[in-house]
């Protein structure tokens, strides 16, 4: 039986966000070429093992010596895999280890609060939450390891899973989530989600349904809390989402909107530093995401507008009876969907809008926007 409810964002609990970063922060470093991140690891694996209902394994990879891998070595991350009625699954993460990178022989002190002690925090929130429900999708739920190196945890499970034929419908990326203001007075308790543009994928669709969870009139000034940024990541870098881009599978990141680069990858990322109540605030949003995505039918297929010239606009789609439907639309000129209606189950819809200035969009409710071409 699928929940028809969703859970109450006021159950995200600030205290429990407060005392994994607080455990993990407190560890002299977590360096995925370190003893820290097999001790990280061993810690993780519990905490998702006192949660009833979920499968946790450890999963190692080889990483081969290079830039900031001295020594070839197999590395653990954590999975935990809550069953759904079906093999599609929607994962949701954030990487543990950390990195310091004024000590060159990688044994510096590296707490890593915000990077990334928040995005595992927020994941293991998530756990907790849904793993007290049913759902249609199954959900992974992960913390990485080898992203300070080159991404390599998130690369071997993207890999691993195009080779096991795993069904992704999303990956959730929570990179650097509990800050919001540095040391200049910038404050934005926003938080950005960034997404890239692919044939082999539809992550940019999913950014822009994140956005229309958040505001779905399209009239908040603040957008709803997230701020919708149309690159894969900021400017010359990446995250663990990329890996998952790269095989084909849709995959945003949420990161700060204000980020204190003095605070990423040195000593001086604390615990102390961050905001509770900002990352609570994310961590609600990948919540109503990921139980969106959680209930939603399968996607639909060949969504195609008519050719024939007309200021209504027919659109037409491969539907399921037993899926509902929703129909989004916006000028062209909108980066985000800005209106939305029911569409029905016969895969047919005309509506008075004229396609010339509009772009139309299909989706099982609750699912990810396919765009109509």
């Amino acid at each position: 039986m699928v929940p028809s409810l969703p859970i109450s964002p006021s159950l995200v609990d600030i205290h429990r966000l407060h005392e994994t970063v607080a455990k993990l922060s407190s560890m002299h470093d977590r360096n995925t070429n370190n003893l820290g991140v097999e001790d990280a690891a061993s810690w993780v694996l519990g905490e998702f093992q006192k949660i009833p209902n979920l499968k946790a394994e450890v999963f190692r990879y080889h990483v081969e010596a290079g830039p900031r891998v001295p020594v070839a070595k197999d590395v653990p991350e954590v999975i935990a895999v809550l069953p759904g009625e079906t093999e599609r699954r929607v994962i949701i993460g954030g990487h543990m280890d950390t990195i310091n990178m004024l000590e060159k022989d990688w044994h510096g002190v590296a707490p890593g609060a915000n990077d990334d002690a928040s995005g595992v925090s927020l994941t293991l929130e998530l756990a907790r939450l849904m793993s007290t429900r049913k759902w249609k999708q199954t959900l992974v739920f992960v913390a990485f390891s080898g992203e300070e190196q080159g991404l390599f945890g998130s690369a071997a499970l993207a890999k691993r899973a195009k080779a096991e034929g795993w069904q992704i419908d999303a990956m959730l990326n929570n990179d650097i989530v509990g800050g919001s203001s540095d040391l200049h007075g910038h404050h934005d308790s926003r938080v950005r989600v960034f997404s890239e543009e692919a044939r082999t994928h539809n992550s940019r669709e999913l950014a822009r349904y994140m956005a229309w969870l958040a505001d779905p009139t399209g009239t908040r000034r603040d957008g709803g809390g997230v701020e919708l940024v149309l690159r894969p990541d900021r400017f010359g870098r990446g995250g663990d989402h990329t890996s998952f881009n790269e095989e084909g599978y849709n995959a945003i990141r949420f990161v700060d909107s204000v980020e204190e680069y003095s605070r990423q990858h040195t000593p001086n990322d604390v615990i102390d530093a961050m905001d509770f109540a900002h990352l609570t605030s994310v961590a609600r949003f990948n919540l109503r995401l990921a139980e969106s995505l959680a209930q939603a039918g399968a996607p639909p297929t060949r969504v195609r507008v008519s050719p024939r010239q007309s200021k209504d606009s027919r659109i037409t789609w491969k539907a399921n009876p037993d899926t509902k439907y929703v129909l989004f639309w916006r000028l062209t000129t909108s980066p985000t969907w800005t209106h939305a209606q029911e569409a029905p189950s016969t895969g047919e819809v005309s509506v008075p809008i004229d396609k010339d200035d509009h772009v139309f969009a299909v989706a099982a409710l609750g699912g990810i926007p396919v765009e109509a071409k």
